[in-house]
């Protein structure tokens, strides 16, 4: 029952107040004290309602004669709790209809407790016929995201994107040595993406996994791992790394040989860059600082930006992110990206190269930027080719650019949706 109270508090949490979920559970103080078991449990059972949404309000809509007063949002999100478990979960119905009416019991809600006793306990002899019909990645989508990747791509590919976003992500891995790969792969279960990565199903404690003590790998989503392959041979080159905690491209650069200076603004993710730099035994420069004021000493050879964005491309990993985001936050994530492509194009050598990523599915946040940068700034785009994407030729943009789905490789578990440009300093 402690589990489901936690998946209460940390739901309410997410939706009422916008809360980033892994955040939100870690913090919890009932969190930490659960087996691990009922740690993952809990992890489940929020993301499975935030992924689902659309379907557990349209079936909640069809079994509630009326809505419930808004002081009652407790027992919305109890009721959500349950239906997850009937429809989603297979658990068994007397243990999610008794620990959702246990939810409200007891507490100022406690007359409601045999309305979400009635309301589960019909679903449970009715799910067949109270189930929504298809469509359930458009159900699952909020209309302000819906109607934005419609517009930008179609609805035919808006919709095999949102049914990607249903799906549990796999674990992908970056190798400190690629040449390793068979090995690791061999060790880790996994099989060897296109692009180099490793991939394997998702589940367990990733610290539990062979290699993770000696630093041999780090975990990094396949489509993250493009940005800095997109840089060529690293060997010797001074590079900048702007916004780069918690460092999977920081460990990416200084794998392949790089200098790293690695700039992030904050102090906490910058010490879990610093912890992750220590285990898999490499060494950056790294700075604290908002990396729109910061200047370094000398000119750098290329600039990573990674700049912060909405994060729509994540929606597999962060379910939370569609709940939680909206029209506005994409402007006022468009502002801060055009300063840090200011700050980049000024860190560079004349010559050099500055590759922008986004983990974003939104046009504002990507090619709406790169194509405001190269009116204002003295950078040039430096096209990528096609041989540079094995596997993902559907990523090439006609600009030269890459943008990624998360259909993509659909068959293999998707990947994140990103958006990655690479410029050339002229002078």
């Amino acid at each position: 029952m402690a589990s489901r109270r936690v998946a209460l508090a940390v739901l309410q949490s997410v939706l009422r107040q916008a809360q980033p979920l892994e955040e939100t559970i870690t913090r919890h103080p009932g969190f930490a004290p659960l087996d691990p078991r009922d740690r993952a449990f809990v992890r489940l059972l929020v993301a499975t309602v935030l992924r689902r949404l659309g379907e557990i309000d349209a079936v909640l809509a069809g079994c509630l004669e009326k809505p419930l007063p808004e002081d009652a949002d407790k027992v919305i999100d109890a009721l959500r709790i349950g239906v997850a478990q009937l429809l989603f979960l297979d658990t068994p119905a007397h243990a999610a209809v008794d620990t959702s009416v246990r939810l409200v019991a007891g507490s100022p809600l406690d007359r409601f407790k045999s309305l979400v006793n009635g309301v589960l306990r019909r679903l449970s002899r009715e799910r067949a016929a109270m189930v929504p019909p298809a469509d359930a990645g458009r159900l699952n989508t909020p209309d302000w995201l819906w109607q934005s990747w419609v517009a930008a791509y179609g609805e035919a590919t808006a919709r095999a994107m949102a049914e990607q976003h249903l799906r549990e992500a796999p674990l992908d891995f970056s190798l400190r040595d690629p040449a390793s790969a068979d090995a690791w792969a061999r060790r880790l279960d996994a099989e060897i993406l296109p692009q180099g990565s490793l991939r394997r199903a998702a589940g367990g404690r990733i610290e539990d996994l062979p290699g993770y003590a000696e630093g041999a790998w780090w975990i990094q989503d396949a489509a993250a791992a493009l940005p800095v392959r997109l840089l060529g041979d690293l060997r010797g080159r001074v590079v900048i790394d702007l916004c780069a905690a918690p460092g999977g491209k920081t460990l990416q650069l200084l794998a392949g040989g790089a200098q790293v200076t690695a700039v992030d603004l904050s102090a906490r993710r910058m010490k879990r860059l610093a912890d992750n730099t220590r285990r898999v035994g490499v060494a950056a420069d790294l700075v604290t600082a908002d990396a729109a004021q910061w200047r370094p000493a000398a000119a750098a050879d290329a600039v990573l930006l990674d700049a912060p964005c909405s994060a729509t491309g994540t929606l597999r990993r962060h379910p939370d992110i569609a709940r939680a985001k909206g029209p506005a936050d994409i402007a006022r994530l468009a502002v801060v990206q055009d300063r840090l492509l200011v700050a980049a194009a000024e860190m560079l050598r004349p010559g050099g190269t500055l590759v922008y990523a986004v983990c974003s599915l939104q046009p504002e946040e990507g090619p709406q930027r790169v194509a405001a940068a190269v009116r204002t700034l003295p950078l040039d785009r430096l096209p990528v080719e096609a041989d540079e994407l094995p596997d993902l030729g559907e990523a090439l943009t006609p600009d030269g650019d890459v943008r990624t789905s998360p259909s993509f490789w659909s068959s293999r578990g998707g990947m994140d949706g990103f958006f990655i440009a690479r410029l050339r300093r002229r002078g």
